[in-house]
């Protein structure tokens, strides 16, 4: 079977995160989020909870020093960690669904990628989080920005391109309209006719 690897970026409260475990469903793969970080730990005989404080997390400019191009800082080491344990998979031709994590400019040299970002309507996506979270809307509201904030932070610190730019990805979709089950269903088709099915 050929290589497939998913790439999916999100804002908060689009859904995307529920959209990337429903596309490795249908396509049978597994599926990576903060798991990855679990897989790394076990075979690294590290403590996942304080690895976890520094996952997806841009650096701390008062506690981090770079010296020819190394740094100290305890979060470009979880990227270092996670980045290479995304290009050994690529590399030896594992198939996976990946949510964030810089997968998309990670892997980019890989033909069989197909990288995707979702977004959605602000007032859909602060009623996805107070259901989630049983937030009130103000509250929703903050920790979406905050969320946003801290990933785009993390992205464009580690990336090339601009976190949520279109030009970074095969395809950005909004969410809002179509639901949940009717963006996985159009990103199932597109994934299906860009492999050739």
């Amino acid at each position: 079977m050929q290589q497939l690897i998913i790439s999916i970026g999100r804002e908060s409260g689009s859904g995307g995160h529920e959209i990337a475990e429903k596309l490795a469903q249908r396509f049978d793969l597994p599926f990576y989020d903060n798991n990855l970080l679990t897989e790394i730990a076990q075979d690294r005989h590290l403590d996942e909870e304080t690895l976890r404080k520094y996952e997806e997390a841009p650096r701390s400019r008062f506690f981090s020093r770079s010296m020819r191009g190394v740094s100290n800082s305890v979060e470009a080491s979880v990227t270092a960690l996670q980045t290479a344990r995304l290009r050994t998979k690529s590399n030896r031709g594992d198939s996976f669904v990946i949510v964030g994590r810089c997968a998309e400019s990670i892997l980019a040299d890989n033909p069989n990628l197909i990288s995707i970002f979702i977004s959605g309507d602000p007032d859909a996506r602060i009623h996805r989080l107070m259901e989630r979270h049983n937030f009130s809307a103000r509250e929703a509201a903050d920790y979406m920005t905050k969320q946003d904030r801290r990933r785009r932070a993390y992205h464009d610190e580690n990336c090339s391109g601009r976190w949520g730019d279109s030009a970074n990805y095969h395809l950005t979709i909004n969410s809002t309209p179509l639901g949940i089950d009717g963006t996985v269903d159009f990103l199932d088709l597109y994934i299906r006719r860009r492999r050739g099915e």
